[in-house]
């Protein structure tokens, strides 16, 4: 019995911290007390089956400088500063501008507030990168309209959940930074690899959007006349975004262009936007009336936080800062915006701070109990358990994508992603590595996962934030006048299936070409040592253009010192030294040895 206890003892550590871990216990405490529990076990195991387990009472000082090298690791910096950034534009209401001027903008099309939605949550997973704001704030300001212009409920609440969703795989996601920091790969290359898969989703979303106003187009219908309070103007903002490429190219060639490549990119941009954003501000404050106001309000509204994407993104896409440093210049350009529009206060920073506090020190509590669970873990032979459990699935590469996939997307329905992250992602990135799978291709691939799991009925986050700003019985829309219905669980949990669809359609494309994500490393130079060729000069002499080699002749050039021995050796003019032997010249010669006898001891 013992015997079996130690040779399974790794699949019983992991089954019994998962156990308590969806018991709903601590998880930061779990992993910690779960690690030193079995480590107590382990070690006295170990000496009944010493070739099953490696764990011995000493190994436990190497805790300490495990927890070091979280504190030390500056990946991880990145969290703070983005958390930051996040909360600061979410207080400063960025959201519901930003929802107010693209709905406008998308008005007069059918489904325009769900476009607007979907839009308004990729730039918010841009700019913040936390689920629980865009999805409260997308919730609580488009919501209500929704319903009030007669979309359907469904429609409404799957929209809106699978946008904030966003906020997981678009970067700066938090999940990303986590993901690149258990992965062993540079964060900058998980964000350039997750810009496509993005991208994708939000066209898929749209694409959905689009499906619905044709199939059923009362779903989704068009803003009515009187709600459009910004009035037409499309033709001046297409003026102004083709006066904004003008000077973009007229300073990219002929005013920056003895600078690089990423400065003259970076100096253009700003110089354009910079243009078109003070006339935009010129033309509201001296009532010109150069610019429609649907443009002047698009411009004025959608530059700031794009400007900011690109502070962040486009500076680490550009290898300018890292992902640190761009962490940390978000968070500024995050309170320089905040503070320009006169929402900034005490009790904003304060609140900014004590969240951003928080939520980094459960982060860290979570990868220091999880560095624990991991020593004893990988002490007990259980990374060797996992290897041989998943390298012999059929299907080799594949089958192990389809059910690791399977997995974390059925553990993603009661775990937080920070929980698979740390614990299931350090366990399955030796087998993908040995299965020569690219970590980050793998990485994403986890991070659609876990978007798809913040979707998941019934434990799906994204839908309990929903539920806590959703009515949950009739209201009274104080704008129409009409008592509105209230939002059934029910509905919010089937809205969001379609979603979940297109999620898992955008997973299937990225497992089937790699590419999607792979581009990343196209920028970088390889070379194939078979292209190499090394041309040396022909050894000759000055007079064939070669190599001026000394002569082979034992002549080094060398001045002698002493005697002239050929080798410039010093003659210090003394007889050999009489060591009581005969001399080199003087040996005797050594007897014949004949083989054909045998050998005499005498």
């Amino acid at each position: 019995m013992i015997d079996l206890i130690a040779h399974n003892i790794a699949p019983i550590m992991f089954v019994t911290v998962m156990a308590m871990l969806l018991l709903g216990y601590p998880v930061a405490f779990t992993l910690a007390a779960g690690g030193l529990l079995f480590f107590v076990v382990g070690v006295q195991l170990a000496e009944v089956a010493p070739n099953e387990i490696t764990l011995f009472w000493t190994l436990l000082q190497a805790n300490p400088e495990r927890v070091y090298g979280v504190m030390s690791n500056d990946t991880l910096l990145a969290i703070p500063f983005f958390t930051f950034m996040g909360i600061i534009l979410e207080r400063s209401r960025m959201a519901e501008d930003l929802l107010e001027t693209v709905g406008q903008l998308f008005g007069p099309v059918r489904g325009g507030v769900a476009y607007a939605v979907i839009l308004v949550g990729a730039l918010l997973a841009a700019t913040t990168g936390v689920v629980a704001a865009s999805v409260i704030a997308m919730g609580l300001i488009s919501l209500p309209i929704m319903m009030r212009y007669g979309y359907n409920t469904r429609m409404a609440t799957g929209a809106i959940s699978a946008a904030g969703s966003l906020a997981q795989v678009i970067p700066p996601s938090l999940v990303l930074i986590v993901m690149a920091d258990q992965l062993g790969r540079p964060v900058g290359d998980m964000y350039v690899g997750a810009v496509f898969p993005g991208l994708i989703l939000v066209a898929l979303y749209c694409a959905y959007v689009f499906f619905i106003t044709i199939v059923r187009p009362e779903a989704a219908p068009a803003l009515p006349l009187e709600a459009r309070t910004l009035g037409a103007g499309v033709p001046t903002l297409l003026a102004a975004l083709a006066a904004a490429v003008a000077i973009y190219i007229l300073a990219y060639y002929f005013v920056f262009d003895q600078l690089r490549y990423e400065t003259r990119l970076v100096w253009s941009a700003v110089v354009s936007v910079g243009i078109v954003y003070g006339f935009s501000l010129a033309n509201h404050s001296l009532k010109l009336g150069l610019l429609s106001r649907l443009a002047e309000q698009v411009i004025i509204v959608l530059i700031p936080p794009l400007a900011l994407i690109f502070l962040v993104l486009g500076t680490i896409f550009l290898g300018i800062a890292t992902p640190t440093e761009g962490g940390a210049m978000g968070a500024t350009g995050a309170l320089i915006l905040a503070f320009s529009k006169r929402r900034l206060s005490l009790k904003t920073l304060t609140q900014a701070l004590d969240t951003t506090t928080k939520l980094t020190a459960f982060v860290m509590f979570i990868l220091i109990g999880a560095r624990v669970f991991g020593l004893t873990f990988y002490g007990v032979n259980g990374n060797i358990w996992i290897e041989e459990l998943l390298l012999d699935l059929p299907g080799g590469e594949l089958g192990f994508l389809i059910i690791v996939t399977i997995i974390i997307f059925i553990l993603g329905c009661f775990l937080d992603f920070f929980e698979i992250a740390f614990i299931l992602v350090p366990l399955l990135a030796p087998v993908a590595d040995k299965l020569g799978i690219d970590l980050i291709w793998f990485g994403i691939i986890i991070g659609l996962n876990l978007q798809t799991s913040f979707l998941t009925p019934p434990f799906g986050f994204a839908l309990f934030y929903l539920r806590s700003v959703s009515p949950t019985k009739p209201w009274l829309d104080a704008v129409s006048g009409r008592t509105l219905p209230s939002v059934k669980t029910t509905d919010i949990y089937r809205g969001a299936l379609p979603f979940i669809a297109i999620q898992i359609v955008t997973i299937a494309l990225v497992i089937a070409y790699p590419p999607i994500v792979t581009h990343y490393k196209d920028d970088i130079v390889r070379v194939d040592p078979d292209d190499v060729d090394i041309d040396l000069p022909p050894i000759g002499g000055s007079d064939g253009g070669g190599l001026e080699l000394p002569p082979m002749d034992g002549d080094l050039g060398l001045p002698p010192i002493g005697g002239d021995n050929g080798l410039g050796a010093p003659d210090l003019g003394l007889p050999p030294p009489d060591l009581g032997g005969p001399t080199q010249t003087e040996q005797p010669a050594e007897p014949a040895i004949d083989l054909s006898q045998p050998p005499s001891f005498d």
